[in-house]
């Protein structure tokens, strides 16, 4: 009797989408990794990739210009700041993988399902804000790495960008896995940069352990930042993607296989995001070192004062050395450029989930990167390399306020048992969840309170301007509060059918997401490569 055929760690099925809801694309073939049924420790590998995807966000441009204004201003003051945003992100990022691999479906969709016509559009509408916001910091810090390297002006870098993109998309047809390989190497490239930066700077250890564990919060000017980094760390558009991203697998529908799976996304999203963060402290940590060393002079006083990406390169050549501006350049050029795929992914989804509406990915980031170029474009013509590193610490900060439209319904759906049934967040997920989000809003609204303040007192307007103004002000916090109050407080009307209930119901589940994998990567296969 001839024995079984064992089955490969890591298969790819082509099929014909079957989903009944139709696209409004051409319906192409796809590649699709199929995790073996049989359980061990081995499988971890054919979940790794979505992970170094959605970890990108956290060590885009936008994080960069924030850690280094970060350690110019309060050397490693606000390094808990990153180690909090990181346990948050884990654990926020493994709901949102976890929503995608129990129901089938990803955040998006839930919304279009759960929430009425128009507050779903102004979700939708709120969503693509925040992925126009996430995209304008890759382009800036694009446009100023190709200055550093080639001495590109800095408004033709932001032109350059809206092409480069759309070369890295046909990385697409050569399959998932070189793509997730592609990006992971990208990932280390960025983490080998500055690591070696670190051998450069050598900061005090001790002092990198108090800024980590002792938190600290010195002015209003420590605030803006503390909230531009979670703004900068914790994306919205992310939870978006994470959840879709994990639909590219075709997993076990048993109990036993999506539990397998849960966990070994939470490894992986670990570890990716571990990375990430070494990379952050890395960056705030060189940044503190530099700009506070005794022996600077005037002018690079002058540069750690407004520090943004182009300063820093000028600052690390002429302390560091000029190898130490190659480095960085290099880094910010891979950060900037691998950004801009997870762009792309998250907007598609979000489009097709909101709108039941998908578009050919080079169209879509065409249409993301427009949105983006126009106002960067702007900024850099008028206000050179300053105005653009304002830019991205505003970006920074809409990501931030814009959270929690993405985060409160993740928190819902994930806690709810009539959606996730056996896989439904535990009690203490559910609230460590609930809190680190009552933070991220606590904070935002502080802020905005404190701002509208100050600003009022220093204005130069009439008393009557200032009443209006005021108004104004408060009127947009009650709005601001009330929408946060009416997605806390909807009670969810949608269940889910759940894809996995027991063992028993393996053999007749099925994942009916192939649509997703038929989306991220397109392929031009015809019947004779079957």
């Amino acid at each position: 009797m001839a024995a079984p055929p064992v089955q490969p760690q890591f298969m790819t099925t082509t099929d014909r989408r079957t989903h009944p809801d139709e696209s409004l694309i051409d319906n192409i073939e796809y590649d699709q990794i199929v995790v073996p049924e049989n359980k061990s420790w081995k499988n971890l590998f054919s979940y790794i990739g979505p992970g170094f995807l959605v970890c990108i966000a956290y060590i885009d441009p936008g994080n960069f210009q924030t850690d280094l204004q970060a350690g110019a201003q309060y050397k490693y003051g606000l390094l808990w700041i990153i180690l909090l945003a990181s346990c948050a992100a884990l654990i926020i990022q493994s709901l949102a993988a976890n929503l995608g691999v129990v129901t089938g479906k990803h955040l998006a969709e839930h919304c279009r399902k759960e929430y009425p016509r128009v507050p779903n559009f102004i979700l939708w509408i709120l969503a693509e804000i925040a992925i126009v916001a996430c995209d304008i910091p890759e382009v800036i810090g694009t446009a100023f790495a190709l200055n550093m390297l080639f001495n590109i002006p800095l408004w033709c870098g932001v032109l350059i960008t809206g092409l480069s993109t759309l070369v890295l998309l046909l990385l697409q047809q050569y399959g998932v896995r070189k793509l997730e390989i592609f990006i992971a190497f990208l990932v280390l490239t960025i983490a080998g940069c500055f690591f070696a930066e670190l051998g450069y700077a050598k900061p005090n250890s001790s002092e990198v352990l108090q800024g980590l564990f002792v938190p600290q919060l010195k002015g209003s000017g420590a605030t803006k930042l503390a909230i531009s980094l979670l703004g900068a760390m914790v994306m919205p558009h992310n939870l978006f993607l994470h959840s879709a991203l994990v639909l590219s697998r075709k997993i076990p529908r048993s109990v036993s296989g999506i539990k397998e799976a849960c966990r070994f996304y939470m490894i992986e999203s670990g570890f990716a995001l571990l990375v990430a963060f070494f990379i952050n402290i890395s960056v705030i940590s060189v940044s503190g070192a530099v700009c506070n060393s005794p022996n600077l002079n005037s002018k690079e006083l002058e540069s750690c004062e407004s520090l943004d990406l182009n300063e820093a390169s000028f600052l690390l050549k002429n302390v560091l050395g000029s190898w130490s501006s190659k480095l960085f350049a290099i880094a910010l050029l891979a950060s900037g450029q691998s950004s801009t795929i997870t762009g792309t992914y998250a907007g598609q989804y979000v489009m097709q989930g909101f709108l039941d509406l998908r578009l050919k990915p080079w169209i879509r980031n065409f249409l993301t990167r427009c949105l983006a170029i126009v106002p960067s474009l702007i900024v850099a013509i008028i206000g050179g390399a300053s105005g653009a590193g304002n830019l991205i610490i505003i970006a920074s900060m809409i990501l931030s306020f814009e959270l929690p439209f993405a985060l409160i319904p993740l928190l819902k759906f994930t806690s709810c048992k009539t959606k996730m049934g056996l896989y439904v967040n535990s009690f203490a997920i559910a609230a460590t969840t609930w809190i680190i989000g009552f933070l991220i809003m606590g904070i935002n609204i502080f802020y905005l309170a404190e701002k509208l303040v100050t600003s009022l007192r220093h204005s130069r307007l009439s008393i009557v301007g200032i009443v209006f103004c005021g108004l104004l002000g408060v009127l947009a916090m009650l709005v601001y509060l009330s929408s946060i109050a009416y997605l806390v407080i909807r009670k969810n009307k949608e269940g889910s059918h759940l894809i996995a209930l027991s063992d028993r119901q393996e053999e007749n589940a099925s994942l009916p997401r192939q649509d997703i994998a038929n989306m991220q990567l397109p392929q031009t296969r015809t019947t004779d490569h079957l």
